[in-house]
């Protein structure tokens, strides 16, 4: 026989086996071996026409989800994929990335495929054999989403959402609509249990006859646990946050958050903190903190909250006061009751008058934007940073004054989750909801803007800083690994 008949026949072969056997064909294209939680999902691809992963942080999806796109266009003829993700930066950084990266380690794909930022395709059958990102708009409507992946044709079509866990439903249903009338088609969505609707979250509850479901978790203490999240990573989350943090669950462990787990902090819970109750001066070895909420509009209120530890004391609030005045005010509470750091809230500009005066007659105060930075990368921004840390000190030991504005504020705020952070419910929409601003709960939340070290005065008279120890909200018990809610020195205040 012909030697170039006998190499068409191989290779006939060889394409028939990488189309049963996706795990094979990563292991002999891509020269790796998947863990066992990928090889999972590989081998339940070729009769499996919608799977869903449910993941951790670093379990290898999107790594997944390329093999499979790669296996795809390679195995079977004139196929069409169209992927999507949560944004056009995340589709371009993530999965598009990794399309190009296993292709860099494949020769066969190198000489078959041509690679680019939106689009990939066979060199031989550009215009019938492709994979095409696709994004869609949240500002859009139902009917615009709807158009993500709509349009293709083919006898054999797969659709990847990754991150799917945020992708409007409208976006499924056209890819759904799509695999009516193919030969073979295959929805591959992958995510982590961000929110307790959308694709993914139907694939693993209501729906969950009709998908193959794979979990895959970086929990340290589970024997299934995938390979590929580092154990000391997913142990010191765990004891930063605590096991019941919204981020712990879904990126640790990829579980979906209980069903109440947008409100802030629970009533029960918080009703437990407003009846705690401290001897006078338990906590006077610790600094003394002031936070205010600069009213923005007539209805507002200026508060000024004190916290000295797990105590806080009854807030100030007033109503039409100016820079100048507020100054004033902010000045005989300091003064009179010895605060060692003040937090002012400057989003917008609204706190500068406050700042200035209080500049002026010689104090040290600190604006705060809401919108700023976060010190810990797990939150959208500063506002969710200083409220999580609010609520993470009432569950150990934080007493809150029984105020109706403020324990209505704390149990009916909500969150979210932005991409892999967690977001809070904007203030606006927290007044709409409430009928009235959420001052008093921001100017507690001031409190926690930054840490503080308690001044003493020495001999002279001087302000002199003295270490002390000082409440760590993500700290616990070293020897036996419980959450003490101890306060423990912070190295941060050296």
């Amino acid at each position: 026989m012909d030697c170039s008949i006998i190499k068409v026949i191989n290779a006939a072969e060889k394409l028939k086996l990488y189309r049963e056997r996706p795990d094979i064909f990563v292991r002999e294209v891509f020269g790796v071996t998947p863990d066992p939680k990928q090889d999972e999902i590989l081998r339940a691809f070729p009769h499996s026409p919608r799977i869903a992963m449910k993941a951790s942080k670093g379990c290898g999806k999107t790594c997944t989800e390329a093999w499979l796109a790669w296996n795809f266009l390679l195995t079977r003829p004139h196929p069409k994929i169209a992927a999507t993700s949560i944004s056009a930066d995340n589709l371009s950084d993530c999965l598009w990335t990794e399309m190009s990266h296993w292709q860099s380690k494949s020769q066969l794909l190198r000489e078959k495929f041509i690679w680019t930022k939106t689009r990939i395709f066979a060199k031989d059958h550009p215009e019938t054999w492709w994979m095409s990102a696709r994004t869609w708009s949240k500002s859009g409507d139902k009917g615009q989403q709807a158009n993500t992946l709509a349009g293709l044709h083919a006898d054999y079509i797969m659709f990847i959402l990754d991150e799917s866990g945020g992708i409007p439903e409208a976006v499924m249903a056209s890819a759904e609509a799509a695999l009516s009338s193919c030969k073979e088609g295959h929805l591959l969505q992958g995510g982590n249990p961000t929110h307790l609707e959308g694709p993914l979250y139907r694939a693993c509850t209501t729906e969950k006859n009709l998908w193959t479901v794979i979990e895959m978790t970086g929990d340290p203490d589970d024997p299934n646990r995938s390979a590929r999240v580092d154990i000391n990573w997913a142990r010191s989350q765990i004891e930063k946050y605590g096991k019941d943090n919204p981020w712990v669950l879904v990126n640790v462990f990829g579980k979906f958050p209980p069903s109440s787990f947008n409100a802030l902090i629970g009533p029960d819970l918080l009703k437990e903190a407003t009846l705690r109750k401290y001897r006078e001066g338990e906590f006077n070895a610790y600094p003394k903190i002031l936070g205010i909420d600069v009213a923005r509009f007539g209805d507002d209120s200026s508060i000024i909250f004190p916290r000295q530890g797990f105590q806080c004391y009854t807030p100030m609030q007033y109503r039409g006061v100016d820079g100048t005045e507020g100054a004033g005010l902010t000045i005989q509470k300091w003064n009179t009751w010895g605060a060692d750091a003040c937090f002012i809230d400057n989003s917008g500009g609204f706190g500068a008058s406050w700042l200035d005066n209080l500049i002026r007659l010689g104090k040290s105060p600190i604006g705060i934007a809401f919108n700023s930075k976060a010190s810990d990368p797990q939150y959208f921004n500063k506002r969710a940073e200083m409220a999580f840390l609010l609520v993470d000190w009432i569950k150990r030991g934080g007493w809150v004054p029984d105020i109706p504005e403020l324990v209505q504020s704390l149990t009916q705020t909500t969150y979210t989750f932005k991409g892999e952070q967690l977001l809070l419910e904007p203030k606006e929409d927290v007044k709409l909801k409430l009928g009235f601003s959420p001052d008093h709960m921001d100017a507690l939340m001031l409190t926690f803007a930054m840490p503080v070290e308690k001044q003493v005065q020495d001999s002279m008279f001087t302000p002199k800083t003295i270490h002390q120890i000082e409440y760590n909200p993500f700290s616990r018990d070293k020897a036996t690994g419980d959450d003490t809610g101890a306060y423990i020195y912070d190295p941060r205040r050296l």
